[in-house]
């Protein structure tokens, strides 16, 4: 009678879908029913149990679950028991390292900001593209498409995009170019790997970098590289203008101010550098 009980008083099962690899959402949806179960218990949790309290068929829960353990979203500790993986503390961690850069980094923005008149950015590496992740706006000009945050641009035509290539070395560079044959965004583009080898070692030289109308025509960056505590590069801080209003003498302004966030993320450069 108890199991009976239990029984009327669980979800509603859901069948095994004949369509469930055609609907990509309802999966999703389903993968974020089993986290949350999973995130309510302190100890791994048996398949049935899972199923009971998502409502999902057994078959349907253990087939997603597979998928989830092999990317590391979910742990199996033992036959039909599970628990969250380490993948989800893995993107936790980044996920709070990029607000800590953000927040970190916002007063020093607005500062440039109020020195330059100039829009402000700041962008991370995701794959191929920066993505922008936080900016000051300029009153004194309209919105850049590109500049407004979460857009994306290729590498190779940003200004941050181009400290991230520097820091790839050669080989990573030519397989960059091989991978993407570089397309242009306008005509000042750069679309042969000598001229971007060229531009890179520019770059290396001197710790800043440009984009001259190469991502939107009449738009112009100078981008320096930001680091945290371990050396490595996690974003890059750029200036953007109209290309009527560029200074390069900025470029100094901007690369102390980006300095000036990796120190307050710990960074200690190296003695001469």
């Amino acid at each position: 009678m108890l199991i009976s009980s239990v029984t009327v008083s669980a979800k509603k099962i859901d069948p095994v879908p004949a369509t469930e690899g055609k609907n990509p959402i309802q999966v999703i949806d389903r993968m974020m029913k089993l986290l949350d179960v999973l995130a309510q218990h302190p100890d791994p949790v048996p398949l049935k149990q899972l199923a009971l309290e998502t409502g999902l068929h057994p078959s349907t829960a253990h087939r997603i679950l597979g998928a989830m353990t092999q990317s590391g979203f979910v742990d199996r500790s033992e036959a039909g028991i599970y628990r969250l993986g380490i993948r989800l503390l893995e993107l936790g961690s980044l996920v709070k390292s990029r607000i800590s850069l953000r927040d970190t980094a916002m007063p020093l923005m607005l500062k440039l900001h109020a020195a330059t008149g100039e829009s402000v950015n700041l962008g991370i590496r995701a794959g191929d593209e920066i993505v922008y992740v936080e900016r000051t706006s300029s009153g004194r000009s309209s919105v850049r498409v590109v500049h407004i945050v979460g857009a994306r641009a290729p590498l190779h035509t940003t200004a941050t995009g181009k400290l991230f290539l520097v820091e790839d070395g050669l080989d990573r560079i030519r397989d960059y170019a091989r991978r993407t044959g570089l397309p242009p965004s306008t005509p000042a583009s750069i679309t042969t790997l000598p001229a971007l080898e060229k531009e890179l070692d520019r770059v290396r030289r001197h710790g800043v970098a440009f984009d001259l109308d190469e991502v939107e025509a009449g738009v112009r960056c100078i981008a320096a590289g930001i680091r945290n505590d371990g050396g490595e590069l996690v974003a890059g801080l750029s200036l953007s203008t109209p290309s009527e209003r560029f200074n390069p003498d900025w470029a100094p302004l901007v690369r102390e101010t980006a300095d000036e966030i990796s120190r307050l993320l710990g960074y200690i450069p190296a003695r001469g550098a």
